[in-house]
């Protein structure tokens, strides 16, 4: 067998909680749902664990986890979320990878994924750094291995990033086809032939060289059937799919791998009844030996990556423009309402760095006296986050601790490791990937910078929130009842606090 499929799913939803509680509020817009992690979980992450398979008579003849079959990535504040409110589906994933990497030579299914979705080529590399860490920690926490490959939020990539994964021990990561720029052949001195837009051939991996030698392997998905899936309809009938994703495979000797990258929630959310397109079609495609399911790291296990490539530094799969869709007014939005524009983005970000700043500030110069580094010890806080026991604490305190801590330096380590936590919870990608600040995710964003702000106030002289709504006050909502970003900010953020605080 020399043709490989190998479907993946981006499986992620933004953090949704309060962070004054922990549970994510009642979301009106997800009715008749409480919230929209709920709503989704039943109509995809649910459906895929147990999709059924129709015979002509349309009776449910088999159900199939797709997790078993596919490729995914789980956002790790969704998988803990599912691990508490969804434990049945949970289970199911978490086995699914066990299953697979029995079947695949010890490579399973999952690959793991930057903490809390931010856009990697904005950050620091102080928080890429922590944001991999976490994401690591997090999925060997759930899977009980080492991941091998790594998902990038919005596939948004930049060199120092592929380094920092490759430094923490990722080998792969996956790409989409216009974020290639050029390629040559490994070990022949070819030159570099550069690249027309998605012009790279998607059949195999590939290698990139980084700084002092280092190299690490990126994938490129199919780029024609990925848009079928996302926006075509090409989930509607099983048999279609099925032949399109065999019909993709070229005319060579040598293996070929055939690859699709969507957002999981395709499968059965966005296009209902497509987790049955997906355990149908590739039931077909086993059935009949039309090719062989595989996953990333089993490929490239056995093949290899024999071709050099260079990617389109600071490049995303959902914006034309690279990464600005996440700080500027670059034109990319979801509708296009007369007069509108996207100018509150930059606002925002400007608002969360100036924010940042202060947090990072007062967290290193109030720690660094009773801590061995500030900064690894913010590293290790995920295991406080997935285990926030008493026995967990004290573990944590004494492998980061200069010394014994006392009580009020020990509440001032925790106060400031989470606004750390919340700092960087500020960045995640959704709340400017739509088209107004007034959208459930920038408000939910919102609420993490207060959190933050609160929990730095008392070891910081100045007032922050006047500082941080200054600046905020500068943006502008598209819908005029909704004012200014300080506005939005008085008028859902604020509540939100209230409400937590009396809960």
């Amino acid at each position: 067998m020399k043709k490989f499929i190998c479907i993946h799913g981006h499986f992620y939803q933004p953090p949704r909680e309060n962070p004054w509680t922990g549970e994510v509020d009642r979301e009106d817009s997800a009715k008749p749902f409480h919230d929209w992690n709920e709503r989704i979980a039943k109509e995809c992450y649910e459906t895929n664990a147990a999709a059924p398979i129709l015979n002509p008579k349309g009776h449910v003849v088999e159900r199939v986890n797709n997790y078993t079959k596919i490729s995914f990535d789980f956002g790790p504040t969704l998988l803990s979320w599912l691990r508490r409110k969804d434990s049945r589906t949970y289970n199911a994933i978490v086995e699914a990878d066990r299953h697979s990497a029995l079947e695949r030579g010890g490579h399973g299914n999952a690959m793991a994924q930057v903490y809390n979705h931010i856009i990697m080529p904005l950050a620091t590399k102080r928080d890429k750094i922590t944001q991999v860490v976490w994401g690591i920690r997090d999925f060997e926490f759930h899977f009980k291995r080492k991941p091998e490959g790594m998902w990038l939020s919005e596939t948004a990539v930049d060199r120092e990033s592929l380094k920092i994964l490759s430094d923490y021990g990722i080998v792969f990561t996956i790409l989409a086809p216009h974020q290639a720029r050029r390629v040559r052949h490994l070990g022949f001195g070819e030159k570099w032939q550069y690249l027309p837009h998605e012009s790279i051939g998607t059949q195999h991996a590939y290698r990139i060289v980084l700084d002092q030698g280092k190299q690490f392997n990126i994938f490129f998905y199919s780029g024609g059937l990925s848009r079928g899936i996302a926006f075509d309809g090409l989930l509607f009938n099983g048999d279609h799919f099925a032949s399109k994703l065999v019909g993709a495979f070229g005319h060579r000797d040598r293996e070929q791998l055939v690859s699709t990258a969507t957002d999981g929630e395709s499968f059965g959310h966005h296009h209902k009844f497509g987790e049955m397109a997906v355990a149908y079609s590739l039931k077909k495609i086993e059935d009949h030996k039309l090719a062989q399911l595989t996953n990333y790291p089993q490929f490239l296990a056995r093949f290899g990556s024999y071709w050099e490539v260079d990617i389109q530094e600071n490049s995303s799969w959902s914006c034309a423009h690279g990464v600005e869709r996440w700080r500027s007014d670059c034109g990319c939005r979801i509708h296009y309402g007369e007069g509108w524009n996207q100018k509150w983005r930059t606002v925002m970000r400007d608002a969360f760095d100036f924010l940042k700043g202060i947090v990072d500030e007062v967290y290193e110069t109030e720690t660094r006296l009773f801590l061995k580094d500030p900064w690894q010890t913010r590293n290790e806080y995920i295991d406080i986050m997935l285990d926030n026991s008493n026995d967990s604490r004290q573990r944590f305190l004494f492998k980061n601790a200069r010394r014994p801590l006392n009580a009020v330096e020990e509440k001032k380590l925790w106060d400031l490791l989470e606004a750390e936590k919340f700092s960087l919870f500020m960045y995640t990608s959704c709340a400017w990937f739509f088209d107004d600040i007034s959208g459930i995710e920038p408000v939910q964003i919102m609420k993490f910078a207060l959190r933050a702000m609160e929990l730095v106030q008392p070891y910081y002289k100045k007032n922050i929130e006047e500082a941080f709504l200054r600046i905020l006050k500068t943006a502008k909502s598209n819908i005029q009842e909704q004012g200014t970003g300080e506005d939005i900010f008085n008028r859902f953020v604020k509540p939100a606090r209230e409400a937590g605080v009396r809960v």
